[in-house]
């Protein structure tokens, strides 16, 4: 992981005796509320429809078991709403037939973020103290300015990577944070990178997507992918560079942005985005982009030229933890065994959750937080402090919060995969259902959210307990399953091969079903946006909904074919018939 200097550890402190003061002064009256809005969103601090959310930054997804265990500290403490403002939630939610919501727990974002949905705003100063002290913040978690850099979970140790993408990545998170010309730009700007074949980053879906590649002379550089992204209108991003030297990345994103922060609309916040940018101008925006990388260059000196020195000093920070290589348990116990009753739970889970390392004594292993009574992504104070301890068990203290909303291992010796096994599902966190149904994804909704214009949480579990026979699951085989409570798609519905967003139809929740939606890895192929059946369906509908389809992804199935597979070969319109069919008679009056 990246070692923090004096100076990171400086700022972060810094920044958060300066919200201190800003929040004092809100409390006492002298800086009012509209005032302090934009000083809290920039580290971080939203209001949503109930309470506070605050959403910690977990650049490329690595975090520390130490870190892990402040997160539980702030879950079990501070994520803990005043009996008036639960009253309050409680009673509207009564209304969606929702009679408790959750507290005390951390939720993994789809943005490997971290986010608590109950911290009063009195205490955020508290909470940032206590962040601070582990080298973590929320700073440009939130406002128009470039967000968290994503990765790969697997960044640094698949077998099918050209370079690790982590060092570039902390190298572009120090140039763009708190970037004074790109503060204010027109919309929320994000960037993913990976290194691997694969791409596991979703990067064509992203304002800028990076993929690290080799030229015909065995030079590492980069594809430049600008102008994809979700929401209201997904676009699929736009290569306007097959090859860049590495050294350059900085000067060419100076010139990406700039130009975005020169032409995008800033009258429209629905068409703010630099994806609509790019699909309206086309060429011209890639010309000019061109022209201002060579003005960078030629004129002011190239000043963002990354040299060779600076990426090793970077680079040095992400080397495997002193145990690679070397089994962390000195002796073997008959916990490390497997009892033949429980052998076929266990080679599911090495199936599903376990993945190949480059070094081949080691593997990557994912602890599920999808399991039933709990929403996708939440983990309590307890479960959070027990990741912690496997995490530095098993994985030499370091662990990745990945897309999937999970926890991942990257440093798991092989012989020790009984042990962990064990001990993880001993904690609940052994599902092997990565990759499949009830690993789905969802964002918190309209439970939390105040733009979500209906709920997920109750979907997914709905969906959830419909398919609670993990052998049922298994046959399914590989699918992506996402929900999104509204079109701002933090659910990223419209990559799932099957996508479900939520809608509202004067005052009630609805629901848009789509499949065939794909993030671009090799399960599914190129990155696609999924298509829509037709009108939106009820909340009980839904999960009959998902049954239909799955019933006639199974009469049509050949072999072991995948769902995305068959669709792709049988046709989308089997697939939305087979949806359509499962409406009831009373929402076909509705929708008629």
């Amino acid at each position: 992981m990246y070692q923090y200097t004096e100076f990171d550890r400086q700022f972060i402190r810094q920044r958060a005796a300066q919200h201190r003061d800003q929040l004092e002064r809100n409390l006492a009256g002298t800086l009012s509320d509209d005032e302090f809005r934009p000083l809290r969103l920039q580290n971080g601090w939203y209001v949503q429809r109930y309470a506070p959310m605050l959403r910690v930054a977990v650049p490329y997804g690595e975090i520390a078991s130490r870190q892990l265990r402040v997160l539980a500290q702030i879950a079990r403490e501070y994520d803990q709403p005043t009996a008036e403002v639960y009253e309050k939630a409680t009673s509207t939610q009564a209304t969606w037939g929702t009679t408790h919501l959750p507290v005390g727990y951390g939720h993994f974002t789809t943005r490997q973020n971290v986010q608590f949905n109950w911290i009063p705003l009195v205490k955020s100063a508290d909470v940032m103290d206590l962040l601070a002290s582990v080298d973590m913040h929320g700073i440009q978690t939130s406002g128009n300015c470039i967000r968290n850099i994503t990765t790969d979970e697997l960044a640094g140790i698949a077998p099918d990577e050209i370079d690790d993408p982590r060092p570039y990545a902390e190298i572009l998170r120090q140039w763009s944070t708190l970037h004074p010309e790109f503060a204010f730009l027109p919309r929320k700007f994000k960037i993913a990178i990976t290194g691997a074949a694969e791409d596991r980053a979703a990067i064509y879906w992203h304002d800028v997507g990076l993929h690290l590649v080799r030229n015909a002379a065995g030079e590492v550089g980069f594809r430049v992918i600008v102008g994809g992204g979700m929401g209201r209108t997904p676009v699929i991003g736009t290569v306007i560079r097959e090859f860049l030297p590495w050294n350059q990345i900085m000067n060419y994103l100076e010139a990406v942005v700039r130009v975005y922060n020169r032409w995008g609309r800033r009258d429209n916040a629905y068409k703010a985005r630099i994806k609509i940018l790019v699909k309206a101008e086309g060429q011209r925006y890639i010309d000019e982009v061109e022209a201002e990388f060579q003005a960078i260059v030629e004129h002011d000196g190239g000043q963002h030229t990354i040299p060779q020195a600076e990426l090793e000093r970077v680079r040095a920070s992400f080397v495997p933890p002193s145990h690679a290589g070397q089994a962390i348990a000195a002796t073997k116990t008959v916990a490390d065994s497997i009892p033949a009753e429980q052998q076929k739970a266990y080679q599911r889970w090495l199936e599903r959750n376990v993945v190949a390392h480059r070094n081949p004594a080691l593997r990557a292993v994912t602890l599920s937080f999808k399991r039933p009574g709990q929403a996708p992504g939440d983990a309590t104070a307890e479960q959070l402090d027990a990741a912690a301890d496997l995490v530095d068990q098993f994985s030499g203290g370091e662990a990745r919060v990945t897309h999937s909303q999970n926890l991942l291992l990257p440093w798991v010796h092989e012989s020790d995969l009984p042990a962990l096994w064990h001990a993880a599902r001993a904690l609940g966190l052994a599902q092997p259902n990565i990759g499949l149904l009830t690993d789905m994804i969802a964002c918190p909704g309209g439970d939390f959210c105040a733009l979500a214009n209906a709920r997920s949480i109750p979907i997914a579990e709905a969906i959830t307990n419909r398919f609670q026979d993990i052998d049922e699951v298994y046959d399914i085989g590989d699918i992506d399953l996402h929900i999104s409570g509204c079109m701002n798609s933090c659910g990223h519905h419209h990559s799932g091969h099957i996508g479900v967003l939520g809608v509202d139809k004067d005052g009630k929740e609805w629901y848009q079903v789509s499949l065939g939606g794909s993030d671009g890895a090799a399960l599914g192929g190129a990155a696609t946006p999924g298509k829509v059946v037709g009108p939106s369906f009820t909340a009980v509908e839904v999960p009959g909904v998902i049954e239909a389809v799955l019933e006639t992804f199974a009469e049509q199935r050949q072999g072991s074919e995948t769902f995305i597979a068959c669709l792709h070969r049988v046709g989308f319109d089997t697939f939305k018939a087979a949806a359509n069919s499962a409406r009831l008679p009373q929402a076909e009056e509705a929708t008629a």
